[in-house]
């Protein structure tokens, strides 16, 4: 730029190279023909191995096929880099913007930090990995650990958007520092992404960016099975990538360390001498690489497949294919093997649930979910699944495998899923869709409003609500959740507490369209959200009614009336037998529906304790549930004396569990007993 612009001055928060070697080395060839030594990409993938099985034990889900595919890369760009920052005597991150968009596969990088010691990250540490004493969340978060994460990355194909800003602001600042961002293709999908892919080469081509350098790691799998298979071949998005002005470079052998190195290092080179040509590294890996059963499995070993501890040894064996498995990596899992049994957190309230609930078989809310969507398609619904790659964490899955012929798998891309869904209700079809809540209400946000305006319905199933999706960390849990659904027009928004509230409401609401359309009526889109953990399969509840809330525990002279939809239900049950052990009695009612509460039953039950209100959510308190009751309450004339308890302006982070984030945030059964005492 002719005349650079200075920006405000920012200290780093990135943790700079050490200047030593890795642990666990292998030595390979520099272009310039000089040594480098990287680590050893065996070494990540048993330590990526061991953390998640530290993490399964805790109860959590973790992540082994896609660090392994990128084991080699992130070796070798990590080496690349601080070679040149040590040679120049600076930090890497003043040469380098570092950038992964492959969020699943940020373990991998933890891995690294620690075999190089840096950001203070240490092998032990690494055994807490997405504990809720860890800054290693399950995805890289830069509000828990900015000594090693520049860009958060959860949601696939946002940090890589992100990235064009830094080199755009190099170039603002006169900067020739490289971005080098690593993607997957399954985040290739994502339309975020691939307005990256045409916008980065139009702006480095009009001089309008710092030198850029895109690693994909390509091996055709998604979270379910084989792109090609399950959605459509990304072969053509990547084949058009020299047209909009990439300097493609085919990596072949991307598990070959040295064709790694050997080919970022002539990339970056490449880069600084033409920042108007980015580059475009598109690496053929294998996903579960490392491992023949995942590397040969449909979803490449997306989660971690092993269960216990003690095929560990196995396990790490073959990752070093005959050679010895160094000794620290054999004592950790002898360690985890000994320790299996008391690394799961314990609720402390598992002995009020047995009281409560008795022998009530405990279940996911998503069994009723698929309950109901195979038995109205046996009945001649027209019902289509649009899915987003997570049909198994949803509750669509069943329904998928009954009723292929009536299934699509749009691949990695949430606000592509709704949009065709909102076209297939324009034809006529019931169109459902169902992805984490999270990437539904954001990245699905528009499409919802467009379909609504399009008067085209569609049917949402939006799972992992607020803290459920305790493992993977902030970036996949939807807090906002009510307020990004609840004041789009002509949507109905509802909070699934167990399998036969989810059975009874998606029957009626999917009914409920089907007499609409044929009255020439345009239904309301209807949008559930549910949990991830297990919960009791039934609550009790006689009868479910569409806009109706439901009591849950009668009292007839309350206390206090204790609001909680959805997950927050059995902390409310477990509140109100601590209670009733202090002799208060209070009423639990979940409102079920959202956006247009209850007002009728909440107001009878309100008159019994003068207007003393508990609202409870794992959700934002501005915009949330007990706003938006309160607020429809005080509108009809109710009079209250509310306490909402709720997330108050903050992000989460990873824990084994979605309990120990309550208890963190203050919403656990405890803290609502002690609103209803204050």
């Amino acid at each position: 730029m002719t005349n650079p612009i200075n920006p405000l001055v920012k200290k780093s928060p990135l943790a700079r190279q050490t200047g030593q070697d890795p642990q666990f080395l292998c030595t390979v060839q520099r272009p310039n023909g000089r040594p480098v030594n990287a680590a050893d990409p065996r070494s990540t993938r048993a330590m990526v191995a061991l953390m998640d099985m530290s993490a399964v034990l805790g109860g959590a889900a973790s992540h082994w096929g896609g660090p392994s595919a990128f084991a080699e890369l992130m070796s070798a760009t990590h080496a690349v880099m601080f070679a040149q920052a040590d040679e120049s005597k600076k930090p890497w991150y003043e040469l380098f913007s570092f950038v992964n968009d492959g969020g699943h596969c940020e373990n991998g990088l933890y891995a690294l930090r620690a075999n190089y010691e840096m950001s203070g990250v240490t092998l032990e540490e690494l055994k807490s990995f997405r504990s809720i004493t860890s800054r290693l969340t399950g995805h890289g978060e830069s509000h828990l650990f900015p000594e090693g994460v520049m860009i958060s990355n959860g949601p696939l194909g946002s940090a890589f958007p992100q990235s064009q800003g830094l080199a755009y602001g190099d170039y603002l600042q006169g900067s020739s520092r490289v971005t080098i961002t690593a993607l997957t293709d399954g985040a290739s999908m994502e339309g975020e992404a691939r307005e990256a892919f045409a916008a980065i080469p139009g702006l480095a081509n009009q001089g309008k960016l710092g030198p850029y350098v895109l690693i994909i790691s390509d091996n055709n799998t998604k979270l379910t099975g084989r792109i090609d298979e399950e959605s459509f071949s990304m072969a053509g998005t990547f084949s058009t990538l020299k047209d909009l002005g990439w300097k493609v470079i085919d990596l072949k052998q991307g598990h070959d360390l040295q064709a790694c190195v050997t080919t970022i290092e002539n990339a970056i080179e490449s880069v600084k001498a033409n920042p108007k040509q980015p580059i475009c590294i598109h690496a053929r890996t294998i996903k579960g690489f490392g491992i023949k059963k995942t590397a040969e499995a449909a979803s490449g070993g997306h989660g971690f497949p092993l269960k216990k501890p003690e095929e560990l040894f196995d396990f790490l064996n073959e990752i070093y294919d005959g050679d010895d498995v160094p000794s620290v990596f054999t004592n950790w899992a002898k360690e985890l093997v000994d320790t299996a049994g008391s690394r799961a957190p314990k609720s402390p309230y598992d002995a009020i649930r047995k009281k409560i609930y008795g022998d009530t078989k405990a279940d996911k809310v998503q069994v009723g979910v698929s309950k109901a969507l195979i038995e109205l398609r046996k009945k001649g619904f027209p019902l289509i699944s649009v899915s987003a790659d997570l049909p198994g964490s949803t509750g669509v899955a069943g329904f998928q495998k009954a009723f292929p012929e009536c299934t699509q798998d749009i691949g990695v891309a949430e606000s592509n899923m709704v949009s065709m869904a909102a076209g297939l209700a324009k034809q006529g079809f019931i169109p459902v869709v169902d992805t984490f809540a999270q990437f539904g209400v954001t990245k699905g946000a528009l499409p919802l409003t467009m379909a609504a305006l399009s008067q085209a319905p569609v049917v949402a199933v939006f799972s992992h609500v607020g803290f459920q999706d305790a493992a993977d960390g902030a970036s996949h849990q939807a807090l906002t959740y009510f307020a990004m659904t609840c004041s789009i027009p002509h949507t109905d928004v509802y909070a699934l507490t167990c399998a036969d509230e989810a059975e009874s409401l998606v029957t009626q609401a999917i009914e409920r369209y089907a007499e609409q359309v044929k009255a020439g009526e345009t239904p309301n889109s209807v949008v559930f959200f549910l949990g991830r953990e297990n919960f009791s399969l039934s609550y009790g509840v006689k009868k479910y009614e569409l806009g109706k809330a439901q009591i849950v525990r009668d009292s007839v002279k309350p206390r206090a009336v204790i609001a909680a939809a959805g997950a927050m239900l059995d902390q409310a049950l477990v509140a109100a037998e601590i209670l009733k052990a202090d002799g208060v009695e209070v009423a639990v009612i979940n409102p079920s529906v959202i956006h247009q509460p209850d007002v009728e039953t909440f107001s009878r039950y309100l008159k019994l304790c003068d207007g003393r209100l508990i609202t409870v959510e794992d959700h934002q308190l501005v915009g949330g549930m007990g706003s938006i009751l309160s607020h429809a309450l005080l509108n009809a004339g109710v009079s209250l004396r509310v306490r909402s308890l709720g997330v108050k302006g903050e992000f989460g982070q990873s824990a084994y569990t979605a309990e120990q984030l309550y208890q963190k945030h203050g919403l656990d059964a405890r803290a609502i007993a002690q609103a209803v005492l204050e």
